[in-house]
């Protein structure tokens, strides 16, 4: 069987990648709480014509937030297919995910408030 080409390789990646993507949107509760905080903080990026500093901080900021988000989720869904019964060594592992998720959203919260808070005022 000949070797598929880097390129072929590489869109398959990226239509996988794009598969998770929607499935993630589509089935997850709280990625979908987190793409519509997202899509109200780049409206009010756009009402406050913030600048391209700002810009860059909050979409890292989001993109933190959605990824960890993603994979929290990626890591539960594992966990609970191992391990279907409840277990503590698996809710330590959940919990320290979970854990990841809460310090990347507190510090978008902040970098939001950073950004906006002077604006409102």
């Amino acid at each position: 069987m000949p070797k598929e080409s880097f390129l072929k390789n590489r869109i398959r990646s990226v239509g996988f990648a794009l598969k998770g993507m929607f499935l993630l949107l589509r089935t997850e509760a709280s990625i979908k709480v987190q793409f519509v905080i997202a899509l109200l903080v780049t409206g009010a990026g756009f009402y406050f014509n913030i600048s391209n500093t700002e810009w860059i901080i909050q979409l890292l900021a989001i993109g933190m937030v959605m990824g960890m988000e993603g994979a929290n989720t990626a890591i539960e869904k594992i966990a609970d297919y191992i391990q279907p019964n409840i277990d503590p060594k698996i809710g330590f592992i959940k919990d320290i995910s979970a854990g990841a998720v809460m310090i990347v959203s507190i510090i978008a919260a902040i970098v939001g408030l950073i950004i906006y808070v002077p604006k409102l005022i």
